[in-house]
Formats: structure tokens, sequence, C-alpha cells
């Protein structure tokens, strides 16, 4: 089936033990294991969000979806990590996950392993539990001025502008030149390419009712 798992759910076990002092920044674009997708992972609204930034073979639909209204949509932009909010005192959260292969929603975590990998965990009804890492292709992301406005924060400056032809809306830009992190995005995945950008501002993400 050309329209992958791009949640990453695999039901198996086998995990690596967490390092606390290893945790890091979960945002930022994480290939997918099989590799057939990237997921952008970002702080929205006080929540993690993750949504698909790149396909290996682009045109994807939510075929699997049981919503009708939902099986044409496109993958790409689709949210997968919803709503996640942090664990107190541990380097983890937890949320949602939105499974391509079979339109269903799993209670999930995201746990940084390091500063290159994100593990991610995910249960049907509290069992049959699995997961699986995922791979770095981006550096951690800023707050969108979307975000920073949402916390109460400073808006952040030059860290995001108005989009051409648009009124109003922004679009994140690139954060300063950084140590690329192992695994760097090849084209097409990020860059003048890029499809999605701040995924804050899609209207799956932005009108989520907290």
């Amino acid at each position: 089936m050309r329209l992958a798992l791009y949640t990453g759910l695999i039901l198996a076990g086998g995990y690596t033990c967490l390092n606390p002092a290893l945790a890091a920044d979960p945002t930022g674009d994480w290939r997918v294991a099989d590799g057939v997708a990237n997921i952008r992972v970002a702080q929205c609204n006080g929540s993690m969000w993750g949504a698909v930034s790149w396909e290996k073979q682009p045109g994807g639909r939510d075929e699997n979806n049981p919503d009708a209204s939902k099986k044409t949509r496109p993958t790409l932009g689709m949210a997968t990590l919803i709503d996640m909010k942090k664990k107190p005192g541990a380097d983890q959260w937890e949320g949602q996950v939105y499974n391509a292969k079979d339109g269903q929603l799993y209670s999930a975590t995201i746990t940084p392993v390091g500063t290159d990998q994100l593990e991610i965990k995910g249960c049907v009804m509290g069992f049959l539990c699995g997961g699986e890492t995922w791979t770095r292709v981006s550096p951690p992301i800023p707050l969108s001025s979307a975000n920073a406005m949402a916390k109460g924060a400073p808006k952040p400056t030059g860290a995001a502008s108005k989009a051409p032809g648009t009124t109003g809306a922004t679009v994140a830009q690139p954060a300063p030149a950084a140590p690329k992190a192992a695994g760097t995005a090849k084209p097409g995945q990020k860059g003048a390419a890029d499809q999605v950008g701040d995924i804050c501002l899609l209207p799956e993400i932005a009108g989520f009712a907290h």
C-alpha cells in the first residue's frame, strides 16, 4: 500500500532505555523509520503537534479515514501528532497520534532520545502497545509568532513574516544558521520546495479547541 503508516506505529516491542541527560528539543522535521515521510513537530499553543511535511511519493490521500468527507484530503500537511502535553518532571509529551494506515486515533507519547532521535509509542485502548524511533532531518525550530502570542511571550524578531499575497497570515522563516543535524534533509524536503511551512498555521491545528 503506497499510503504508508506515517505515524510510525508498529505493534512490536524492544525499546532502548531513556537517559534524561540526553533529552532534547522534539521540534523539527523527523524521518519515520521506513523513510516514506517526514513529520514536522512544533509547539503550537502550548502543545506539541506534528504534521506530514514531506512524502517520498507525493500526492498521498487519507483514503483509509472512516470519515468519507476526509478520504480525499491530502496527507501532506495532515496532522499526525495531536495536542501532545508535556508530562510533569519528564522530557516526554503525551496525547494522540493519527494512524493513516487505518484512519484511527491512538493514545501516544513522544520522547527525544539524544539530539537526533525521537521515540514514539502508541497504544490501542491501553494494550497492543508498540512504537518506533524517528531520525532528525532538520534542527529544532523556533516558536512561530502565533505560538509566542498565544503563550503571551514577546513576538520573536524576524522569526516570521507575512507570506506574499496573504492578508496577515504568517509563515515561519528559516532559523539562523546552525550546525546540520545527522541525517540532514535532502533537496526537496525543506527550503524552496517546502509546501507546509509553519504547521501551527495549518487550519486543522490553528482551529483546534483547547
